[in-house]
This record gives C-alpha cells, sequence and structure tokens, in this order.
C-alpha cells in the first residue's frame, strides 16, 4: 500500500482497490474504517513446523492499527496494510464501530477464549481516549462473562481497571512493559509519549489492588542497552513490591525487514561501535527475523530465572526459540518448554482455561481445566473439544466449527470451577 495524501485526504490502496479517507488530527493524526474484519487465534500454528510458543488461546482483537508509542523495534513495523499507512504517514488507522462486530461474532459461539487487547498496538495510545474501543470491547467480553487481558505501554483507564475487576471468575488481568527504571532511557526507546516509568509500576499496584492478576514484561531487553542483569533484578524488585505476581521476559529480536533502522536507532543511542557488536552478537536468523546468539540469551534467562525463583514469583520467555537440528531438519525448541525458562503452567503465570456454553442464549462459563492447550496431553480431555489439543493458528471459523462438539449429546457440563 503506497498512501498518496492531498487536501487532506489520504490514498490507501490494496491491490485494485482503493479508498480516500478523511484524515482527523486530534488528538494524532488518523483515519476511521469501516471494517468487518475477523477475531481470531495466533499466527503461528504448533504443527506442520510451526513454532508457536504460546500456551493458551486468545481471540486477538486490533481495534487500532499503528501504535503512537512508535516503538523503533517493534515488529509491527514491518506488517502491511494500514500498519504500512502509520509507517510511511504516521496515521493511525481506528476500526469504527469495532465492538459491535465483536459483539456478533461472539454471539454466534459455543466456544470461546480470553480475548487479547492488543498484541500488534498499545490499547492505550491517544485515539483511544477519544473513540475507547478498548473499553467498549472489553464490556463486550464482561457481556458474555468472557475474560481478557490487557498489554499496555501506557496508563491503564480506571474504567479498563474496574471491568477487569467485575469478570465474575476473575480470570481477566493485565500486562504492563517495563524496559528499565531510568526513565531519560525509556524516553529513547519508547519514541512516542508512553507513560512515565512511575505511571507504570502504578499500573502493577492498581491492578494488584483491585485483586487483578499483574504481570511485569521487561521485554524486550536490548543487548547492551537495558541488559545488565542487575538492573532487571531491580525492575522485578519494584514490580514484586507494587504488587506484580509474574515476570515476563523477552530479548530483542529483531526483523530482517528493519534491520538497518533497528542499528540506526541503536547507534543514537549508544554510538556507532554498537552497530558492529550487534551484527557479531546477531547470527542466529529464525523465519525472519535474527536472533541473539543462543548462549548470551540462555545466560541472562537462567540468571534472572534463579533470581525469580529466590523470591517466589514465576516467570516465562516470550518467543524465544532455540535453533535444533537433528537427522538433517532444523526445528525451532520454544526456550519455554520442557521448564527450562518458564515456571508457571502458562505464558502469563495464570491458568484461563477455554470457555463454552450449551446455546447461544447462555452465558460463557469456564471449563474445568489449565487453558494450557499447547501442552495437553489429558484424555479425555476436559473441554470435549479435540482440535484444540493441536495448538493451531485458529481462525473464527473454527471456533465457530466446534459448535459441533457441544452440541453433542454425550457432551457434559465440564465447567465446574476450581481455581
Amino acid at each position: 500500500m503506497e498512501p498518496k495524501i492531498k487536501n487532506n485526504l489520504v490514498e490507501v490502496k490494496f491491490g485494485s482497490k482503493s479508498k480516500n479517507l478523511e484524515i482527523i488530527h486530534n488528538p494524532v493524526p488518523h483515519i476511521l474504517i469501516d471494517s468487518k474484519k475477523e477475531i481470531h487465534g495466533w499466527w503461528n500454528s504448533a504443527k506442520d513446523k510451526g513454532n508457536r510458543a504460546c500456551t493458551s488461546e486468545r481471540l486477538l482483537i486490533n481495534p487500532y492499527n499503528g501504535c503512537s508509542w512508535n516503538c523503533f523495534f517493534c515488529y509491527a513495523n514491518t506488517l502491511w496494510g494500514y500498519f504500512e499507512l502509520f509507517r510511511k504517514e504516521n496515521i493511525v488507522s481506528v476500526f469504527k464501530d469495532f465492538d459491535q462486530t465483536v459483539d456478533k461474532q461472539l454471539e454466534s459461539l459455543l466456544c470461546a477464549s480470553c480475548g487479547y487487547i492488543s498484541p500488534t498496538t498499545d490499547p492505550f495510545q491517544p485515539v483511544n481516549n477519544k473513540y475507547h474501543l478498548t473499553e467498549k470491547i472489553m464490556r463486550i467480553f464482561l457481556k458474555y462473562d468472557l475474560p481478557v487481558e490487557i498489554i499496555t505501554k501506557g496508563v491503564i483507564t480506571d474504567d479498563a481497571i474496574e471491568i477487569m475487576a467485575e469478570h465474575p471468575y476473575n480470570y481477566s488481568f493485565g500486562q504492563v512493559s517495563i524496559l528499565t527504571l531510568d526513565d531519560e532511557l525509556r524516553k529513547k526507546l519508547i519514541l512516542g509519549k508512553g507513560a512515565s516509568t512511575n505511571q507504570l509500576f502504578k499500573n502493577i499496584e492498581r491492578l494488584a489492588n483491585s485483586n487483578i492478576h499483574a504481570v511485569c514484561r521487561i521485554d524486550p531487553i536490548i543487548p547492551y542497552i537495558n541488559d545488565k542483569i542487575n538492573d532487571i533484578k531491580e525492575i522485578i524488585d519494584v514490580a514484586i513490591n507494587a504488587g506484580a505476581n509474574h515476570i515476563g521476559l523477552s530479548i530483542l529480536d529483531i526483523p530482517i525487514f528493519i534491520k538497518n533502522e533497528v542499528f540506526n536507532h541503536l547507534a543514537l543511542i549508544k554510538g556507532e561501535n554498537i552497530i558492529e557488536k550487534y551484527r557479531k552478537l546477531y547470527i542466529e536468523r529464525i523465519t525472519s527475523d535474527l536472533h541473539s546468539n543462543i548462549k548470551y540469551r540462555k545466560n541472562i534467562l537462567k540468571q534472572i530465572k534463579k533470581y525469580c525463583v529466590q523470591n517466589k514469583i514465576s516467570m516465562s520467555t516470550c518467543m524465544e526459540f532455540e535453533i535444533i537440528k537433528k537427522d538433517g531438519k532444523i526445528f525451532y525448541e520454544s526456550l519455554n518448554s520442557n521448564n527450562q525458562f518458564m515456571t508457571s503452567d502458562n505464558c502469563e503465570g495464570i491458568n484461563v482455561p477455554i470457555f463454552t456454553r450449551k446455546q447461544n442464549s447462555d452465558k460463557f462459563k469456564p471449563v474445568n481445566c489449565k487453558g494450557n492447550c499447547l501442552n495437553c496431553k489429558i484424555d479425555p480431555i476436559p473441554c470435549k473439544i479435540p482440535p484444540l489439543q493441536e495448538a493451531r493458528n485458529w481462525k473464527l471459523k473454527d471456533y465457530k466449527n466446534w459448535s459441533k462438539f457441544i452440541k453433542q449429546k454425550e457432551f457434559k457440563d465440564l465447567t465446574k470451577f476450581i481455581y
């Protein structure tokens, strides 16, 4: 998509089709999109040589494309469509009335998983203060007794915390991304404004005070920038004191498509010499990303795991893989597997099960399971939906198709709440 701007209109083109849309400038440049896009599961599958590391199922929801925090290292900078519009013109795309679309899609299901707002854009960026799509969608999930998780580098709104706290089974939760205790360094890493370091820890405290599971994500750890072990330990200490229940970690991976941009920005922070250091460190390619040397990654994760165990807080990695060569074939093994660097059942330190209902007029109820579909080997499967054990990249149509399992005469009510 090559956007063209004229007379306050931006032309967006997809293949042979194009649209001219008005640019709205308050609070940030953005456009309104009419879309019937579908909620869906993870992008990667655990099958067919896929590299899915996410243990639990999620329904991924992006009410906005483009993110005003503008993190230079974000993988969304490689995405096409409306993400490309933001990358080139700094224009956020807002999916008008997307909460109503989500409502209709959830209404059609008998099986659902936790909503995830948002995997590619911050749900509390400035444009949300105008349209409040994040909170509207959260309320739609609550309407069906379904949980949601949010992840942010911004300030969580009071309304969002209230909605999460209202979930009848207490499965909604929040993740707060904190890169450093040094707020001046944070400003160099987050090109948009974002929340201050103090505000981010306050997010965790507010979640904890509302009895909501709170995750501190040190994500990403950037080599030679925020990777000093003592600094990471200090973040963990402050997070624990604020009420965090779990620590999530990842080490910067670099999409090849934006490699030079990432290197150039790092040079602005640390000087030109860092580029050569990165070329020597980032020697492993996994799909379309460069990863740092596995020894470097394991050394950091080993020390942090030990510290988390000592401080009685669970931890896990996010999208960290090791290249395994066996019988002439290449595999990508998650560093969470076999309890290498994950001390919880699920990536976020909370066991959120699958939710089902017998008919569309019912509220959803949690299945008697830990929600760890990636590693589920239980026979018979608690949810009575065998495909879920395959941990694939599910679409909305898959969730709809699973209704046939629930409608079977032998389907029993397995929603007894045990946690």
